[in-house]
């Protein structure tokens, strides 16, 4: 990810109803990320913020998230502060 190719969208295929169960990322222009995931309808919709961190302009954190994510690990839920999603950042 970078400024020019800000997003990122893994979706778990073979999952009912189809096109809603994924994770996405965007890279916002302070290089904070807005992370989101649905499991299913809008009530199974959640999003975190994760702030910018001067010493670290890569996306590990997030991308270990993603990962932990798509490959089913445990543990994803708990490494961010997950809100219901509201249509918006924040």
């Amino acid at each position: 990810m970078n400024l020019r190719f800000r997003f990122v969208v893994v979706e778990r295929l073979g999952k009912e109803p189809a096109g809603h169960h994924y994770m996405q990322v965007h890279l916002n222009d302070d290089f904070s990320y807005q992370v989101e995931y649905r499991e299913g309808g809008p009530e199974h919709h959640f999003q975190a913020h994760v702030p910018a961190q001067p010493e670290m302009l890569r996306p590990q954190p997030v991308a270990d998230v993603l990962q932990a994510w798509a490959f089913e690990r445990p543990g994803w839920r708990e490494a961010l502060d997950w809100t219901p999603w509201n249509g918006s950042p924040d």
